[in-house]
């Protein structure tokens, strides 16, 4: 018997959807039904490996956290990764399919509803409940034709559907009014209420605003649910998320890491386990302002367009402040696309980011990057070179190799050598993510850069915090009633 399922759809982006799904899944697993989450197309530079040596969109991975399953590629079955202003690499069931700019990804999207329908039809057979997430919002009419990631889904797997409005930005009543005013009455019709996220303040100052918006709009509400502050510990699904955690927390950390943000970078959520730690001062710096003079760490994160954020991080002196930081005494370290930065050369002879291109990287390692077709996506464990265990995985695209990787940045299980080392020791590479979730990597990075870890098990705060989160929509969602909806 084919499982139920509902849809959870938002008005805007970073509405909220993806931790609300993962509080949902939490909380029906808690209940002790097995759910799996999905989303038909996901638009991210935050990707996870699966199992099956695939790769999903980062929400998606946390969902099957919270619905304690493992993550697979059916559960995020098109995810399409940001190259360029215009254009994204597509990876359909885990795998790259093409790159495309948005025109043509019109286009080749109309044959990417078989995959979605084939991804959610093998999830469904092995459920209690599938809860699917939206992307973007079903209001932006002009994308409607041969839409696979909300209505055309919905409407296509017989999905009813829930709409999310996001208080906190302001507007919310005409959000979703908005919404049903401009959306096809036959996509109004799929859906069986609403639900006010992340609101502050007496709950009772908005019971007029829910009324009116049922009134307006013909559907129940759900619920309201409050401003969850924890959520924060929690990682987010794509780069708006870096925004609401600009510049640095209170002074008062011992270790301060520097973090140039380029427009394409990925994997950023190698930065939550240091958010974490009290020890930490963590600065994300944009173009347009300089590194800190007195940071002990210049952090590079990992890129979906190497040599274009090398291009930007030249452009906004970045080069120059980290040439200074080293003079100081500072130290550097590249996860993936950074690591490519920091060689001699980065060459894309065969158009993997766009046009065939080479450039000199920031020359602070002697190695060199070829970018090639075949991508790296597997789960690794070992120990870097002092000794210290490590776990994580890789997820890249492109051949690193010169004189610094004798003195590998770790060797993973099996013996194999991997990133690269300076002679001195202070400029590190390496295309491992996940790198310092790992409590005793973590730990013994603090105690190089001076600081002192606090002994923080960061898998358990995120297991904690979605227990917390769960009960919080519980509380504040008629859940039951949306339950009794799902089909």
């Amino acid at each position: 018997m084919a499982a139920r399922a509902l849809m959870f759809q938002g008005t805007g982006s970073d509405v909220g959807k993806s931790l609300i799904v993962a509080g949902l899944a939490r909380a029906l697993t808690l209940r002790g039904l097995k759910v799996l989450p999905f989303k038909p197309q996901n638009m991210s530079n935050n990707a996870a490996v699966t199992a099956e040596g695939g790769e999903i969109g980062r929400a998606q991975a946390l969902q099957a956290l919270a619905a304690r399953v493992p993550p697979s590629v059916h559960m995020n079955p098109v995810l399409l990764k940001p190259q360029s202003d215009v254009g994204a690499q597509i990876v359909v069931q885990g795998r790259v399919f093409a790159n495309a700019d948005a025109a043509r990804y019109q286009h080749v999207k109309q044959q990417l509803m078989a995959h979605v329908l084939d991804g959610f039809g093998r999830l469904r057979a092995e459920a209690d409940i599938v809860l699917v997430e939206g992307a973007g919002s079903p209001a932006e009419i002009n994308l409607r034709a041969g839409d696979i990631a909300n209505m055309g889904f919905a409407r296509a797997a017989g999905v009813p559907v829930v709409l999310i409005g996001d208080i906190d930005r302001g507007g919310v009543i005409a959000s979703l009014v908005g919404t049903r005013a401009v959306i096809d009455p036959a996509d109004a019709a799929m859906i069986v209420g609403f639900v006010v996220n992340r609101f502050r303040g007496d709950p009772a100052l908005f019971e007029g605003g829910m009324v009116e918006i049922a009134r307006r709009t013909g559907w129940p509400a759900f619920g309201l649910v409050p401003h969850f502050p924890d959520a924060r510990k929690l990682p987010a699904e794509d780069a708006l998320g870096l925004t609401r955690k600009d510049g640095a927390r209170a002074s008062g950390g011992r270790v301060r890491i520097a973090v140039p943000i380029l427009p394409h970078v990925s994997n950023f959520d190698d930065l939550d386990p240091l958010d974490a730690e009290p020890d930490v001062e963590l600065v994300r710096v944009w173009p347009g302002s300089a590194l800190p003079g007195d940071a002990d760490l210049v952090l590079l994160l990992g890129s979906k367009a190497t040599l274009s954020d090398l291009a930007v991080l030249r452009a906004a002196g970045f080069d120059i402040d980290i040439a200074a930081h080293l003079r100081r005494g500072g130290h550097v370290l590249g996860l993936c696309g950074g690591y490519q930065m920091l060689g001699r050369t980065v060459a894309d002879p065969n158009g993997i980011e766009g046009e065939a291109s080479a450039a000199d990287g920031l020359g602070l390692l002697d190695v060199t990057t070829v970018l090639s077709g075949e991508k790296t996506l597997r789960a690794v464990g070992g120990h870097s070179a002092d000794g210290v265990p490590l776990c994580g995985y890789e997820m890249h695209m492109g051949v690193t190799e010169g004189p610094d990787s004798a003195r590998p940045f770790a060797v993973l299980d099996g013996g194999r050598p991997e990133g690269a080392t300076a002679p001195d020791g202070r400029v590190a590479g390496t295309y491992l993510h996940g790198l310092f979730t790992d409590d005793a990597q973590r730990a013994a990075w603090l105690a190089r850069l001076g600081g002192q870890a606090a002994g923080l098990d960061y898998e358990r705060q995120v297991e904690d915090t979605l227990d917390a989160f769960a009960a919080h929509l519980e509380a504040h969602l008629a859940l039951d009633e949306m339950l009794s909806l799902a089909r």
